[in-house]
């Protein structure tokens, strides 16, 4: 399998129209949190609906899973905590979600919820607790808060990480947790977009604006994580331990040319001005 990693995309439409494009190449799409942007002149119902259209049209192309992020929050429990009551309803589009754990040949995926307050967090305890019996060779959490501690979580002048996190992580020792949410850490001195924790890989995407967004790949059979960025690509092996920094991409495999061919809408000229 191979994955296509992407988080706080923030309702930018032209990144969410290239990963319409790119998803075709991967097996699977893990989309780490913070799908909208609260900060937006778009009123977030408004929001909901176009990025729900978007998800639909992927998952039509291939697997999705979906965690919320802290700007995806649009409703509040019954006991008051803040939810993403409309990603728990893109299932019906066949997309894993909040509080989901697949299992995907030597894949356990599990993706946890933004959580707000004690109740979600005991419900993300249980959730991983329950997996850790099933637990493949494999197994992946997506978590849009990074852990604390570690430079994917560094912010430039404080970590802006997630101490639960770092916990579960301590205690279960999954394979790799996927997560984004603190943008410029993989750009800034003592920041990454990867660490190791133990026997656990955690990756943060980071986000820049403009076409493409910044993205990992992750190919599992061959033991490699990339990390792409405008004027940026670069690989790990994860076989090896923990080396900075990582490696320029010098041979692109066949999808990261695949990938770059992908054109910007905006761009092509249409087919009466082509001459």
């Amino acid at each position: 399998m191979r994955y296509l990693v992407v988080a706080d995309l923030h309702y930018t439409l032209p990144q969410f129209d290239w990963l319409v494009a790119a998803a075709v190449h991967f097996d699977l799409v893990i989309f780490a949190g913070d799908a909208l942007d609260l900060g937006s002149i778009v009123d977030y119902r408004a929001q909901i609906v176009v990025v729900r259209k978007y998800l639909s049209i992927i998952a039509a192309r291939t697997r999705v899973a979906l965690c919320s992020g802290n700007h995806d929050l649009d409703n509040r429990s019954p006991e008051g905590e803040k939810i993403a009551s409309w990603i728990r309803e893109v299932r019906e589009l066949g997309i894993a979600c909040d509080g989901d754990t697949l299992r995907l040949g030597d894949l356990t995926l599990t993706i946890c919820p933004w959580w707000d307050g004690p109740l979600v967090k005991a419900s993300i305890e249980r959730q991983l607790s329950d997996a850790t019996a099933e637990r493949a060779t494999n197994w992946v959490w997506v978590h849009h808060a990074p852990p604390t501690n570690s430079p994917v979580s560094w912010g430039g002048k404080r970590f802006f990480g997630d101490s639960e996190l770092l916990n579960w992580i301590t205690r279960y020792q999954p394979s790799m947790v996927i997560s984004g949410h603190v943008h410029q850490s993989p750009f800034i001195e003592e920041g990454s977009w990867f660490d190791r924790l133990g026997s656990t890989w955690v990756f943060n995407t980071g986000r820049q604006p403009g076409r493409p967004p910044t993205y990992i790949v992750v190919e599992p059979s061959a033991r490699r994580a990339y990390w792409l960025a405008a004027g940026q690509a670069e690989w790990i092996d994860l076989n090896a331990p923990l080396q900075r920094p990582a490696r320029p991409v010098a041979d692109p495999p066949d999808w990261l040319k695949a990938v770059d061919r992908i054109p910007d809408p905006f761009l092509v000229k249409p087919a009466a001005a082509a001459d």
